[in-house]
């Protein structure tokens, strides 16, 4: 299992020339937050924050990363709001090769590891694949091999009908949780290489699932599963996604650690006969 740089991180889609005013506006109204609100939160005055974002005011490079802060603007953005503001960016994007992030390299490495035999992997901003591992893998028999190089991308492979599709028993149900989560993410990031990644994957037919049975009943989870088959059985999975806290750097910003946990005995079962 090796980490592979994909240098495909999303673009800031808030252009400078529009003035740091226009764009903090538009954070402040796409998280409802009125100018008093975020006034009190970044102690500051509703007048100040008027006059920021109608130009009549330029904000300090300290304001605008603590109003995008308080308006939870991702890391990319911020950048994006500096620049708007006549200021050099306070965050770096470096490489996910560099020699400088050798050690979180090494640490996701390890953690997606010891998840085994339970498939984890990493992803970037638009879900490529930057590492992966057995358990992961494992899942990837029957996959085309065009959807198979590289750069890997974790929703291609999910939706296409030469990917996972066809084996995924809830497929109309699994589909629509990915669709409605990268909804909530171009709503957040205003990434356009994203938008044009859901425009894809939205776009794929729906096969049937293999030898024309239905779904089996539904049984209780506490969270929607991946039933998927493998091998004539129907493994099921939960996901769970982790980020990093507090990132001070891009590429570590838009990078996620997805993990399979299985949702029933009898996953659990076979995923440990594999190694036993």
């Amino acid at each position: 299992m090796t980490i592979v740089p994909t240098g495909t991180g999303a673009s800031a889609t808030a252009p400078a020339d529009k003035g740091v005013g226009p764009l903090l506006r538009a954070w402040r109204e796409r998280r409802r937050v009125s100018q008093l609100e975020l006034a009190l939160r970044a102690d500051s005055s509703a007048r100040h924050i008027s006059f920021i974002e109608t130009g009549r005011s330029r904000p300090s490079e300290e304001m605008v990363l603590r109003l995008a802060e308080h308006l939870d603007v991702p890391v990319r953005e911020r950048n994006a709001l500096l620049l708007a503001a006549g200021y050099a960016p306070h965050y770096p994007e470096t490489p996910l090769d560099s020699p400088a992030l050798d050690a979180l390299r090494q640490g996701m490495e390890r953690l997606i590891q010891c998840y085994e035999p339970y498939p984890a992997l990493v992803v970037d901003s638009v879900y490529n694949v930057v590492a992966a591992n057995r358990g992961v893998m494992m899942l990837m028999e029957g996959v085309a091999d065009s959807l198979l190089q590289p750069p890997l991308n974790a929703m291609r492979l999910t939706l296409h009908p030469d990917g996972l599709a066809p084996r995924i028993r809830n497929l109309r149900e699994w589909r629509g949780h990915l669709l409605a989560q990268m909804e909530r993410e171009i709503a957040l990031h205003r990434s356009a290489p994203l938008r044009e990644l859901y425009e894809e994957v939205a776009a794929y037919p729906v096969p049937e699932p293999e030898h024309g049975h239905e779904p089996d009943e539904p049984v209780p989870y506490f969270a929607l599963p991946m039933q998927i088959e493998h091998d004539g059985r129907t493994l099921s999975f939960i996901s769970s996604i982790s980020t990093f806290n507090t990132p001070m750097d891009v590429t570590v910003a838009e990078l996620a650690i997805e993990t399979l946990l299985p949702a029933d005995p009898a996953t659990v079962k076979y995923l440990q006969s594999l190694v036993s």
